[in-house]
């Protein structure tokens, strides 16, 4: 009996033992393929948007409003700041240089002086014309040269403090030293510190800012070992925790606006995501010993908590968490599996919350075609007061703003253990310790 009972625990463990490393496989395949494609749709030139004409290079191209950079994967933008740490991070989890590289390249085409003149030509040339600050929205690299708003540079940013832990490019720390300056000093903020926004009322604060900031002052931070940006950047989640937590949902609000005192209608989706994901990545470089860090792990356990409520039958969750009518969105199931499980593999949440991961990641996969298309993301969302304007998003494909957290997701879910649920059997010892006491 003893015997077949060992064999049945070794059949049973090379089971489980192989089926989990073929989910591994399947995993770090569909990764691949994602971060292949992202690659290959990535083409280093230059179009003029009248004539259709392509550019390898604009050495010696005649000056003129209409070049663009031809691929949204090489152009300045917050999102694409949240796939080059996405493809960071796969480069690490799977030891696969090809990755980083493809970060590099993307940043040292930015960078190159002839492309840097000629988009800072074109900014100033717009710049100087009628209502030019909004329009020169209408060019490749603005946010490079406007640096106005936290979408301009936060996120970006962060990624170059990344790269440049292996990748000492004096031009990239030139870059994030001063964006970090900005948030610091010209960033909007209300009179206790919480940073906000002019629009749409005035000083509006926005979820989605919290990780826009707290993706590079945790960076920082650990960069330097300057606590002051960890200080900053613990403030901004006990801040916007304040304003934006609904105790009885256990989600967020979308925004809170200060000169009529009240919260926005939505518990959109993704800024929810943005708000866990701004904790983990502070959770993750933020010393155990810092004053606030055991306050800040109880937040995030409490979101985690709350968020898992509102996961529906697929794993995914809804573009607006508690409208079970709007569509299932990617980015921001994305984000969640991400959060969760590395909260799981990080010892900050229980092992059993791997669960909420997993379905998460199975739906997420539902949302990944066979050529590795990410769909059903929605786009850039401001914030409005009716909820309509919410549901009528389109669910669009293979944006980086989706492409980023699933490749974080799915490098996170890599390392996570699959939760084995304890058979009740196996406590019995436990009541049967206290009955002899």
């Amino acid at each position: 009996m003893i015997m077949k009972k060992i064999f049945v625990f070794i059949f049973c463990s090379v089971i489980t033992f192989s089926t989990q490393a073929q989910t591994h496989a399947q995993t770090e395949s569909i990764l691949r393929k994602i971060a292949s494609r992202i690659m290959d749709e990535t083409s280093y030139k230059f179009i003029d948007s009248k004539t259709g004409q392509t550019y390898d290079s604009l050495t010696n191209v005649p000056f003129s409003l209409n070049i663009k950079i031809q691929s949204r994967y090489n152009d300045w933008h917050y999102t694409n700041g949240v796939l080059n740490i996405s493809m960071l991070e796969l480069a690490t989890e799977l030891q696969d240089s090809q990755y980083e590289n493809y970060v590099l390249k993307n940043m040292e085409f930015i960078f190159n002086p002839s492309n840097l003149n000629f988009f800072r030509e074109q900014y100033d040339t717009v710049l100087k014309q009628e209502n030019g600050l909004e329009k020169v929205s209408r060019l490749s690299n603005y946010m490079f040269y406007r640096m106005i708003r936290l979408d301009d540079y936060g996120t970006m940013a962060a990624s170059l403090v990344d790269l440049y832990q292996t990748q000492k490019n004096p031009a990239f720390k030139r870059y994030f030293d001063k964006a970090i300056h900005t948030l610091e000093y010209a960033e909007p903020r209300l009179k206790d510190g919480t940073i906000a926004r002019y629009f749409p009322h005035t000083m509006t604060i926005w979820a989605d800012d919290l990780y826009m900031s707290v993706s590079l002052l945790a960076r920082m931070g650990k960069l330097t070992g300057d606590t002051k940006y960890f200080d900053d950047a613990v403030k901004q989640v006990l801040q916007f925790h304040q304003y934006l937590w609904d105790k009885d949902k256990q989600i967020y609000y979308h925004c809170y606006y200060t000169d009529t005192r009240h919260n926005g209608v939505a518990y959109w989706g993704r800024c929810n995501g943005w708000m866990m994901m701004a904790q983990a990545d502070l959770l993750s470089v933020l010393p155990k010993n810092h004053p606030k860090y055991a306050q800040l792990l109880k937040l995030f356990q409490q979101q985690a908590i709350g968020i898992a409520r509102y996961q529906s039958q697929s794993g995914l969750w809804h573009q607006l968490l508690d409208k079970t009518d709007s569509y299932e969105e990617t980015s921001c199931s994305a984000i969640f599996t991400f959060s969760i499980a590395r909260g799981v593999n990080r010892g900050w949440l229980e092992p059993d919350f791997a669960q909420v991961a997993g379905f998460g990641w199975k739906g997420i996969l539902s949302k990944i075609t066979d050529q590795g298309d990410i769909t059903a993301i929605c786009p850039g969302t401001g914030i409005a007061p009716s909820l309509p304007v919410y549901y009528t998003r389109p669910a669009e494909k293979n944006t980086p703003m989706g492409e980023g957290p699933v490749l974080r997701a799915g490098a996170e879910i890599l390392k996570l253990k699959p939760y084995r649920e304890i058979r009740a059997s196996e406590t019995y010892r436990l009541v049967e310790d206290r009955s002899k006491k």
